[in-house]
């Protein structure tokens, strides 16, 4: 169930678990006790002398005439736990490794930049890659070995850590040269064949035919019976999701368009059935180890919740159905409970393992999450109908089973035997006739049987939390909270997504040198010194959000500060020769390659989303070079984007986007008065990928009549909040009657010359 492989760099197939903490007092301390990253802090007490990433590091490579040992992974990486047990908290390796290397301790999520490079070169020379990641530098930070987990002796055919530091010293000492040229040669080869760049002259590729061979691939490896992409280890993949239900909305006449659409819904809904989804304390975790989405991974992450949440309010606009909206609600509930921090951010991750209610010393992946039948039995022993208990009705509904319901192959280390994963088997409707009760009884008694359950899951020992609170997946839960909020109309999501747009400007975003921040870390000191500058997803993904959390509140403060970010972005990342930006600031001399992201992965490309906020913020600001730049972005990915789709769904909705040309829609009115509130909620109420909202009232030099002088021309009917439907600003008719703007923007078409 668990494994460091990953065949595919984006399809993150690494496991987690929570760290022990050794026992004090500490018989080792190393500087890594002054980090602030738990990552870090976990290896803060090993008998290795490790240092952060940073030029003490190299410089003492250099002055030693070392090589670098370079360990990455993150606080709920369960094979980075393991190899620390094993390895570095072992007296004998961390000797060899203090005398011999300069040892590197880097968080991943910390330092994506140095992690990018260095995985591409493990995958590129094993043909693996996963976390913990091992890698061999030069003093001048060029690799030459690499690998993942090591055990610290040989074990089968994996050679142990002791032997591979051995053979390295001894390289080192006898053939440095070859190790060193081999090295370079790699590097040089990868410099090339990471190359993403746009042909001189060329333009973004046709979108119909991009996102139709997108739609192909999909439906090629989706997996029918129980929804989602290939058979197993099953991963929620919500950047898929989203681009089935767009390409549905410019399909819907289409078989393709309804197969899509079924597909995502389809996935979806047996997700939220699963056992993937924790049915007593909401939210989902990681990925599924089977087929049926029943006995997940456990670890719970910030960017899952936040995409989830998206594509469950979108799926609820598609199909009008209460359990999409429920489950979005659901997510954002346990978001708001569990990963949330007093300042308005957002937690990291949860992690899968942890100590059992039963006691002993060691974790276990899903203890906390998991249950026997006699535990069911003790909680809900009251009698509901003739002889069945509460228990009973809980049981067969949620498939528990006396002896346990994980089958053998879904847990090879034995830690679930006699352990239940809640899976939903029946409909309510079903469950009340097997029992003779009304469903309105069901459900009630279904819920209140999970509310006691979820007590109970309270007293247990709770996993390890990752509280690091990291710009770009912020960004991403800002976008959730905002989207959520606006299609239900809901004031307290609407809240918080206003506290978090207020978190990340103001923890987050340093004024005085124009930079966004990577991360702070929970306390009264929230900052982290020295501080890590942001990457291009932490820009991307946050001014994603701020334009989310402007149609959500139609406040143009965060439109000012989404125009902002996005200028400081193109300064620090773009490629001006190529097209499309780099990840990291390419000033940056200790990351040795300049890499684009080329994948929509566990999380989408901050290309993918940057292409998106381009596109909008040209309409928003009236900058068409912004429209040509999002062109020239997808122009540099059009050989992907061609060839194999599939990799980049979001970005195939941003060239769908740019074809299909965004709509405006222009709502003239006080913002909080019921008439402007009731066009909005019909605005809400659809699923429309392809538009621009924009809220004007009688301010004359309001943020968005100074950019768009075309806004002077629109005003409100008869006193009366009026809503106009636009291409290029060539409108419709005004509208004051929000079903009339509901027909309007089903139709999709607008009638043209009244301007």
């Amino acid at each position: 169930r668990r494994s460091t492989e990953v065949q595919t760099s984006p399809v993150f197939m690494s496991m987690a678990s929570g760290g022990t903490s050794p026992p004090p007092p500490h018989k080792h301390t190393n500087r890594l006790a002054q980090e602030r990253s738990p990552y870090l802090l976990q290896h803060a007490h090993n008998p290795v002398d490790w240092y952060p990433w940073g030029q003490d590091a190299f410089d003492k490579a250099k002055n030693e005439d070392k090589p670098i040992f370079l360990s990455v992974g993150y606080s709920t990486c369960h094979w980075c736990h393991v190899m620390e047990r094993e390895s570095f908290e072992d007296e004998e390796i961390g000797k060899i490794l203090s005398d011999n290397f300069v040892c590197i301790k880097v968080d991943r999520e910390e330092r994506p930049d140095v992690d990018k490079v260095y995985m591409t070169f493990v995958q590129a020379t094993s043909g693996g890659g996963g976390w913990p990641m091992s890698v061999w530098l030069t003093p001048d930070l060029r690799p030459f070995i690499g690998g993942t987990y090591f055990p610290p002796t040989d074990h089968a055919r994996r050679p142990g850590l002791r032997t591979v530091l051995n053979r390295i010293i001894e390289q080192w000492q006898n053939n440095r040269p070859a190790l060193e040229s081999s090295g370079e040669r790699i590097l040089e080869a990868l410099k090339k064949g990471t190359a993403i760049a746009a042909n001189p002259g060329e333009g973004p590729p046709p979108a119909p035919a991009v996102s139709s061979r997108c739609f192909q691939q999909l439906a090629h490896s989706y997996e029918e019976e129980y929804g989602g992409f290939r058979d197993a280890p099953k991963f929620p993949t919500p950047v898929n999701l989203m681009f089935l239900m767009s390409y549905w909305s410019v399909n819907r006449s289409t078989s393709e368009g309804v197969e899509a659409l079924q597909m995502a819904l389809h996935t979806l809904r047996m997700m939220a059935l699963g056992g993937i989804h924790d049915h007593v304390a909401q939210g989902f975790h990681r990925y599924s180890t089977d087929s049926s989405w029943h006995v997940p991974h456990f670890e719970k992450m910030l960017y899952d919740q936040a995409q989830l949440a998206v594509a469950y309010i979108t799926a609820s606009q598609v199909s009008g159905e209460q359990l999409f909206a429920d489950v979005a609600k659901d997510i954002l509930l346990y978001v708001s409970r569990d990963l949330s921090d007093k300042s308005g951010g957002f937690y990291s991750a949860e992690d899968a393992d942890s100590v059992p209610a039963s006691g002993g010393p060691e974790k276990r992946e899903g203890a906390f999450c998991v249950w026997t039948a006699s535990e069911v039995r003790e909680q809900l022993p009251d009698v509901v109908e003739g002889a069945a208990t509460r228990a009973d009705v809980f049981m067969h509904h949620y498939g528990v089973k006396e002896q346990g319901n994980v089958a053998l192959e879904q847990d090879p280390h034995g830690e679930l035997q006699g352990q239940n994963v809640l899976i939903v088997r029946y409909s309510v409707e079903l469950t009340a006739a097997r029992f003779g009760i009304s469903v309105e009884k069901a459900n009630k008694l279904l819920a209140s049987a999970r509310t006691q359950m979820a007590k109970v899951r309270e007293s247990r020992p709770r996993p390890h939390l990752d509280t690091k609170m990291l710009a770009s997946w912020s960004g991403l839960m800002l976008s959730a909270y905002a989207s959520v909020g606006a299609v239900l109309g809901d004031k307290a999501l609407l809240e918080r997504a206003v506290q978090a747009g207020n978190f990340l400007k103001e923890h987050l975003w340093d004024a005085e040198r124009q930079t966004m921040l990577r991360s702070c870390y929970r306390g009264d000191e929230m900052e982290v010194s020295p501080p890590i500058s942001g990457f291009l997803d932490d820009y991307a993904f946050v001014i994603g959000g701020l334009l989310d959390l402007y149609e959500a509140t139609l406040r143009t403060e965060w439109l000012q500060w989404a125009e902002e970010l996005q200028l400081r972005q193109d300064a620090l990342f773009w490629d001006h020769q190529g097209g499309g930006y780099f990840c990291s600031d390419p000033g940056d001399r200790a990351v040795l390659l300049r890499l684009k992201e080329d994948q929509d992965g566990a999380e989408p490309s901050a290309n993918s989303v940057s292409a998106s906020n381009l596109l909008r913020l040209s309409h928003y600001c009236g900058r068409g070079e912004w429209l040509q730049r999002s062109q020239q972005l997808l122009a540099a990915f059009s050989d992907r984007l061609t060839r194999v789709p599939i990799a980049l769904p979001e970005m195939v909705q941003a060239l769908m986007a740019q074809h299909y040309t965004l709509q405006q829609i222009v709502i003239c009115g006080q913002r909080d008065a019921p008439d402007t509130a009731g066009l909005l909620a019909a605005v809400n109420s659809l699923f429309l990928p392809h538009k621009v909202l924009m809220h004007v009232d009688d301010d004359a030099d309001g943020f968005l009549r100074r950019r768009l002088p075309v806004l002077s021309s629109m005003s409100q009917q008869g006193g009366v909040a009026t809503a106009y439907v636009c291409q290029d600003f060539t409108c419709s008719l005004p509208v004051t009657d929000p079903q009339e703007l509901r027909r309007l923007l089903l139709d999709g078409t607008t009638e043209r010359p009244a301007e």
